[in-house]
C-alpha cells in the first residue's frame, strides 16, 4: 500500500518564509506560485526577458525577475516549464549557479527519469507532482481543499530532502487530501501511460469514434455530440466521486447492463495488448526518444495533429453546442 503523508507530519518552518523561485508561469507554475504565496512562502517568479507571462505574474502581485536572479538564495527552485524546453532552460540559466543544499523541485519526473537533466550532487532533487492541471490545483486550494500529489526523492544532499518535499506539498495544498510516496520512475511511467492510453488518447479517440459511428448511421450530429461527448462529464464525475460501483448504482439498469455486455466488446484483448505496447514504449524510452525528436524538430507534426482535430466535425458541432449550453465557446471561457 502507498505511504501517504498528512498535514500533521509537516514542519511549517521548512516552507513558511522560505524563498521559493518558481521557474515558469504557465498553468502549473502560476497555480503553484499563488498557492505557495498564500501559504506564507516568499515567492519569486523566474522568467526569460521575452516571456509573455511577465505582466500576468506581475499583475498577480508576484515579484518577477530573470531566472538567474530568481534562483539566487532560493531555498526551493521549482521547474514548471514544459518538459521539452526544460533541459535548455536548466543548462542556460540554472545549472552552474546552484548553491549547496538548495532544493530542485520537479512537477513531473520526465527529465530526471529519462536522463535529460543531470543536477549537481550538492542539491536536493525532489518530485512533488499534483495529480491535476494547474487551474484545478488553484481552485481547490482557494476552496479550502487540495489535489492529491506524488512525492519522490531522487537525490538527498541535505539529509532533509523528504521533509522538504513534504513541506512543499503542504505549501501547494496537497496535504489537505494527502500526498503519497513513489519514485520518479513510477510517477513518470504511470503518468505517461495514463495520458496516452486513457485520459488524453483513449477517451478522446473513443468519443470521436462513437460520434462518427452515429453520424455515419444517419443520426443528427448534435445528438451524437450530446450522447458521446457532453454526457461523458456526468459519468466521469460519478466515477471520481463514487468509484465504478457507485457510478453503476447511479445510472439506469438498462445502461448498467449495456455497459457490462458492450464494454468488453469495445475494450477487448486486442486493446489490452496494445495498451501493453504503449506501456512498453514508455518503459523502454522509445516514446521519450520520439517525443524529444519531435520537439527538437520544431513540433510540426504536433501542430498538424492539432489543426486536423480542430477542423473536425465534432469540434465544429461542439463549438455551437457549448455556446448554446454554457453560453460560451472554447476560445472565450
Amino acid at each position: 500500500m502507498a505511504r501517504f503523508f498528512e498535514e500533521s507530519e509537516v514542519e511549517p518552518v521548512l516552507i513558511v518564509d522560505r524563498r521559493v523561485a518558481v521557474i515558469g508561469y504557465g498553468s502549473q507554475g502560476s497555480a503553484q506560485a499563488l498557492n505557495l504565496r498564500d501559504s506564507g512562502a516568499k515567492v519569486v517568479v523566474g522568467l526569460r526577458p521575452d516571456s509573455p507571462r511577465i505582466q500576468t505574474a506581475g499583475a498577480a502581485g508576484l515579484d518577477v525577475m530573470p531566472i538567474h536572479e530568481a534562483i539566487e538564495g532560493a531555498d526551493y527552485i521549482v521547474l514548471t516549464v514544459p518538459d521539452a524546453a526544460m533541459p535548455a532552460v536548466f543548462e542556460e540559466h540554472i545549472h552552474g549557479r546552484l548553491w549547496d543544499h538548495q532544493v530542485l523541485v520537479f512537477a513531473h519526473g520526465y527529465n530526471i527519469h529519462y536522463g535529460r537533466i543531470h543536477p549537481p550532487e550538492n542539491v536536493d532533487v525532489v518530485l512533488v507532482a499534483p495529480k491535476g492541471p494547474g487551474p484545478a490545483l488553484r481552485s481547490e486550494f482557494v476552496s479550502g481543499r487540495g489535489l492529491v500529489a506524488v512525492i519522490a526523492v531522487h537525490q538527498d544532499a541535505s539529509g532533509r530532502a523528504m521533509d522538504r518535499a513534504v513541506a512543499y506539498a503542504h505549501g501547494i495544498g496537497s496535504l489537505r487530501v494527502g500526498a503519497y510516496l513513489a519514485t520518479f520512475r513510477e510517477e513518470t511511467e504511470t503518468d505517461l501511460f495514463s495520458e496516452q492510453a486513457v485520459l488524453c488518447g483513449g477517451i478522446p479517440e473513443l468519443v470521436k469514434a462513437g460520434f462518427e459511428t452515429l453520424v455515419a448511421a444517419g443520426y443528427q450530429p448534435e445528438s451524437a455530440y450530446i450522447e458521446c461527448l457532453h454526457e461523458t462529464k456526468a459519468i466521469v464525475d460519478l466515477m471520481v466521486a463514487r468509484g465504478l460501483t457507485g457510478m453503476r448504482e447511479s445510472i439506469s439498469s438498462t445502461a448498467e447492463w449495456g455497459g457490462y455486455v458492450a464494454g468488453k466488446k469495445i475494450v477487448d484483448d486486442g486493446v489490452r495488448h496494445r495498451m501493453q505496447e504503449v506501456l512498453a514504449a514508455v518503459q523502454n524510452g522509445s516514446f521519450a526518444a520520439e517525443w524529444n525528436a519531435e520537439a527538437d524538430a520544431g513540433m510540426s507534426e504536433l501542430v498538424s495533429h492539432r489543426s486536423k482535430d480542430a477542423s473536425s466535425e465534432i469540434e465544429s458541432v461542439g463549438e455551437a453546442m457549448r455556446r448554446r449550453i454554457f453560453g460560451h465557446t472554447r476560445k472565450h471561457p
